[in-house]
Formats: C-alpha cells, structure tokens, sequence
C-alpha cells in the first residue's frame, strides 16, 4: 500500500494492495480506490457534530431508563426509538388520567394530602409511578371541591338566613317611635287631618297603596316619591300596616310629616270586615303555611346541594313567603271599597322618576297594568319564568300552562278597582289553593305570586318595563348601570333588602339616599353608620 502526499496538501489518496507477481517479482496492481479530500472533509465534520450529541443522549436515557425500568436495555431500546421524552410523557400522563378518570379510588387513596406541596413530596419520597401520581392528584382534587362544594352551601344558607332578620337598628327604630306615640301627643295626632279626609277616596287624586310592616322601607318609599313627583300635593299615601307595627308607623309619619302630601295610615285591626271575609283570610294564611311547611320538610329530607333549584328553594322559604302584609293584595279591593284606581307600591321600592302618568294608563278594560318582559328585551326575563315557580311534572299545572312564559311583576302594579270587582279573580285564587292542597301541595312554590299568576290570568295589561326595573335585591345585580339609572321605580326584589348590610353597596346608595338622617331616632338607632 502506498500513499502520495504533495506538497499543498492531500490532493490525493491512493490505496494499492499487492497481488500475484508476474513473473519478474515485481507487484502488480490489483485495485485502487480513490478519494477525493472534497468528500472526505463534509463527512468528518459531520462525524465530529453528530458523535458527541450521540453520546450524550445515550446517557441520559441510560441514566433515565435505570430509574424507571427493570430491564434497561429493553428500556433503552424502547426509548431510543420511540420519539421525543416529552412525547412520551404526554402519552403516558394522559393514559394514566383516563385511567383515573374511570377507575375508582380507595377510601384512603388520598392520605393526608392536603396541598400540592405535600403531593410533590409524598410523590418524591415513595418514587412513585404516573398512574400512582393521577390516581393521588384524583383524591386531592376530589377532597378540595369537596370541601368548595360544602363551604359554598353553608355560604349560602348562613346569606339567606342573614336576609330573613330584622336589623337591630330597624328593631331599635320601632321601640323608639313605638315609646314616642305613648309619651308624645304629636306623634298620636290624627292622620291624615281632618281637612284631607275627604281626599281619601276622591278619584281627583292619585291613590297609592302601601301594604307593609317596615317603617323604614315605608318612609323611603314616601319621601322618594314625593321627592321625584311633579304634582306632589295631588298624591294620597294608603298605608296598611298589622297591629303591632300600626304604633311607630303612625308616631313616624305623624312626627314627620309630609307637606305636599297626605299620608294616611290604617290599622289592620281597624277594619271591620265581615265573618265570611275573615274566614276566608284564614283560610288563606293556612293553606299558605301547609305549602311552605311542604316545602321545608322536603329540603330537610334530601341532601342539599347548591344548585339555582335549591337556592330558589331558600328564597321561597323566606319568611315573606308567609308574611300577612304581602298574601292581603290579594284582598286589595275589599281594603279600599271607595277607591277605583290605584298604583301599588311595594315596600322595597325607590321611585327615581314622576310617575304620574301611570294614573293616565288605559288598562283596555284589564284589571292590573304591571311590566312583562324586562329591560333586556321581549320574552326576556331571567329567574321569573313560569318552570321557575311551577311545578310542571304535575299534569294539572303541564296541561295549563306554558313553562317558558315570562310572569308578570308585582311590586309597581297599576290596579284597576273597578274591573277587578266586575271579575271572579279573588274567587280564582281561593280555587287554586284549595286545589294545590287536593293535590299534596306540590303544584307550585310557596309565595304569593304563584296563585296570583293564575287568578290574574287574562286580566294583566304589560307596561313599559322601565317602569319597573327589578332583580336589585340580589348579590351580584345584573341590570346595567344605565338601565337603573333610566327606571321610573327600582324594586329590591330578592334576599338582599336595601336595609340590610347584604346588598350591593353601589345599588343601596340609592336607597340610602332617601332615608331621613337628620330624624332623631335615625341617628340613635345608628340606622346609616
């Protein structure tokens, strides 16, 4: 073999290997094979990058392999011509996930693990496989929303439960006026003055009515109407008011009284209605009461869970569900016998606007003008849906009814007297109720707008909704900001009364702003902190 060499470089290589003489002893070339330095320099270069990377892969799938395999070069193998790690990875966690997903769990499959630091260590410590890591990260997860789920429910029990109380400076505002009708003769003086009686029952005027037993609300919904009216001395307030209540709503508005207006407050106990009626009533008030009892006794029974059925479960269960003052609309027209238009109010409202176009409302011959479809548009009214209050797996209430139906809105009602007497509507309603408890009480919800919805069937003329903007009375209020600002009369239905320390702060500031804070009692009674 013999290699030429020149001077500039290798040009050259030229392998020779010896043969067979021919004779003379010299060699004879058998075959030569060339290469050129051009091809030659490419593929050492490439050699050189491609070695050490080729190394140091090698070990670490060697060094990763050892600790994850019982057999290594069955692993390194496997490795070696299987793809990227992180491939392998996805592959393998997302294999053992669905197992875990499926497969169940071992009542202490879980431990003590309590964080995703003590998961890390405990996973660390015992070297552990993926399967073991998913079926563990599986019992964590399941503890913690185990422990969300819990902690929301008692959320919401102990939120509803702080929306049925009375506020201590509510309570303190009662005493206080109830202590200055018996010291104070001012405060027992006649409402209205003689002078006004007889505007009591002149059609001349607008009529509202107030049924309620809240002092508080009842002033804020007076003063803000005045306040917002623009023929204020045409207004005559009718509140009605249970017996106990009728002493410090009476010192109230007779110790601050209302010049532009008149304010009249009656006494339930004050009315001399006939046996028939009375026992109608209570008959009434019992058939309300085995509803929500019902009710009760079905949510003690089953496991609760927070979900939007059992939170409207609490909802309806508030104390108001059987509150006198709110089941008595009912009997509005026996209440006020020489009245033959009139606006309801319910104590939970603001008035923003004038309102004394609703007077001017023509009903088409219907007895109540309330809103029907919200702000948001027609056929467009969140929580207030027919299903929402109905028990439509009844085929009393499936066969007469539509479950998507949007219910019409108590709270700014105008009432047409004079047709609701011409009608069987109160009749209709003590129909239903007898029928509902025929039928194991089960065919609605407890309140009063369940039965009304029905009595009032056919009889319901919709208004504008910016009349009447409802829902503030909730957590998380949905309505836009312009929306409340627009509204003629914003109503705090829900648990979240504007009195409470519940609510939404930016939406009680609207209410707050009616409350009279120079009054004495108001101040004592630490009312506004």
């Amino acid at each position: 073999m013999r290699f030429y060499i020149s001077t500039t470089g290798i040009k050259r290589l030229t392998i020779a290997s010896a043969g067979a003489g021919n004779g003379k002893g010299s060699p004879a070339p058998a075959s030569v094979r060339r290469f050129s330095g051009r091809t030659l320099f490419p593929i050492v270069l490439l050699l050189a990058l491609l070695l050490p990377f080729l190394f140091v892969r090698i070990a670490f799938i060697v060094l990763d392999s050892a600790a994850a395999c019982s057999s290594s070069p069955d692993c390194i193998g496997w490795r070696f011509f299987s793809g990227s790690d992180a491939s392998v990875l996805r592959e393998e966690l997302t294999r053992a996930l669905l197992e875990a997903k499926d497969g169940n769990m071992d009542d202490n499959e879980g431990g003590g693990i309590e964080s995703f630091n003590q998961l890390v260590q405990e996973m660390t410590l015992k070297q552990q496989d993926v399967k073991a890591f998913a079926f563990r990260t599986k019992a964590m997860l399941s503890k913690m929303e185990h422990k969300v789920q819990s902690a929301r429910q008692r959320e919401s029990i102990y939120w509803h439960l702080a929306s049925h109380g009375v506020p201590k400076g509510v309570h303190c505002l009662c005493l206080k006026l109830a202590e200055e009708y018996a010291v104070n003769a001012r405060a027992r003086s006649r409402l209205p003055s003689p002078e006004y009686v007889s505007q009591l029952s002149d059609p001349s005027f607008h009529h509202l009515v107030l049924l309620t037993d809240n002092v508080l609300a009842a002033s804020v919904v007076v003063s803000s109407t005045v306040q917002n009216s623009a023929n204020p001395e045409k207004l005559i307030f009718h509140i009605i008011t249970d017996k106990k209540t009728y002493t410090p709503m009476h010192a109230w508005f007779a110790t601050n009284s209302i010049e532009s207006a008149v304010v009249e407050v009656k006494g339930l106990h004050q009315y001399d209605w006939s046996q028939e009626l009375n026992f109608a009533v209570k008959d009434m008030l019992e058939i309300h009461r085995s509803i929500w009892r019902h009710y009760y006794n079905n949510l003690k029974q089953h496991d609760f869970e927070f979900d939007e059925e059992h939170k409207r479960y609490l909802e309806a269960l508030s104390p108001i569900s059987l509150s006198l003052m709110n089941l008595l609309r009912i009997y509005i027209p026996e209440l006020f016998p020489d009245l033959n238009k009139i606006v309801f109010l319910e104590d939970d409202v603001v008035v923003q606007h004038d309102i004394s176009s609703l007077w001017e409302l023509d009903l088409s011959g219907n007895v109540v003008g309330a809103v029907v479809n919200s702000w948001c548009g027609e056929n467009c009214c969140p929580g207030r849906k027919y299903k929402d209050y109905f028990n439509f797996s009844h085929p009393i209430i499936s066969s007469n009814f539509v479950h998507d139906r949007c219910m019409w809105l108590y709270g700014v009602n105008v009432f047409d007297l004079e047709a609701w007497r011409r009608t069987t509507i109160t009749e209709t309603y003590h129909k239903w109720l007898k029928l509902s408890q025929q039928s194991g009480l089960n065919l609605w919800s407890p309140g009063v707008k369940p039965p009304a919805l029905i009595a009032f069937e056919g009889h319901v003329h919709p208004i504008d909704p910016l009349w009447h903007v409802a829902g503030l009375g909730h957590r998380f209020p949905e309505v836009p900001l312009e929306i409340v600002e627009a509204a003629a009369v914003i109503h705090f239905s829900g648990p979240a009364k504007p009195w409470l320390e519940i609510g939404s702060p930016e939406v009680r500031g609207l209410w707050k702003r009616h409350v009279n804070c120079s009054n004495k009692f108001i101040r004592r009674c630490k009312i506004i902190g």
